[in-house]
């Protein structure tokens, strides 16, 4: 009765998962873990070494903000369609 809704919820979940998760491994956030894992322990960040915004940057922040949202238009969808079924 309800199991389309659910079906198309969680298969667009994973999608959206699976963008980023290729986004992520595209752009390289998951090279040189070693170094990484001790970035929490440094006292401060190197002033010499501050990043500018690119275009590139806000492009990618206006994609994830759009993914994060079509998420959440999703989930209200299938609330909507659950609780309001004509």
């Amino acid at each position: 009765m309800y199991y389309p809704y659910f079906i198309a919820y969680m298969l667009s979940g994973f999608v959206i998962s699976l963008i980023v998760l290729f986004w992520a491994l595209r752009h390289g956030q998951f090279r040189d873990q070693k170094r990484l894992r001790f970035l929490p322990l440094a006292d401060e960040p190197d002033p010499g070494s501050a990043t500018r915004v690119t275009r590139m940057n806000r492009w990618e922040g206006f994609v994830l903000l759009g993914l994060a949202c079509a998420g959440l238009a999703t989930t209200a969808a299938v609330l909507f369609f659950t609780l309001y079924r004509w």
